[in-house]
């Protein structure tokens, strides 16, 4: 059996108040797997391509999975989508999109670049909660990462 124990969760959001429910949802559903935050599309390519203050790739693991909103400053989560997408060395890295946008645009340009799922994030925190604890069973324990076959 493959195990998808403690894999380096990226979760690329610039919003604090979204970060701090997802982190205090993985604390009480006990996820071990490391996280990793990029608040900014920049700082998320620095991270992914180990440059700038990510340059120590200890301190920038590969991530087996990748959270990502769409709506960052700067570099927005669509242009990093699609670099992900069209890099050799990191294509095969699962994004999973997690935004407020509804636009049918914004859904059918992730998927063109094979997102591997779009998720909305509900304004009402008990479906937020709901949300996150779907994402973390699915993702971090029950699907099988690329990354857990080469090792």
């Amino acid at each position: 059996m493959i195990d998808n124990f403690a894999r380096p969760l990226l979760v690329i959001e610039d919003s604090d108040e979204d970060f701090e429910a997802l982190s205090r949802i993985m604390k009480k559903e006990s996820v071990v797997n490391p996280v990793f935050r990029c608040s900014d599309g920049e700082e998320a390519l620095d991270f992914l391509y180990h440059t700038g203050s990510y340059s120590d790739s200890e301190n920038s693991p590969r991530p087996a999975i990748i959270l990502l909103d769409l709506n960052l400053p700067g570099t927005d989560g669509r242009e990093i989508l699609k670099q992900i997408k069209q890099d050799k060395n990191l294509k095969y890295i699962p994004v999973v999109v997690f935004t407020t946008s509804s636009n049918p645009k914004d859904i059918e340009i992730c998927y063109r670049y094979c997102v591997a799922s779009y998720m909305l994030k509900p304004i009402d925190i008990n479906r937020l909660v709901e949300t996150i604890q779907s994402f973390i069973t699915y993702w971090l324990d029950i699907v099988i990462l690329p990354d857990a076959v080469n090792n």
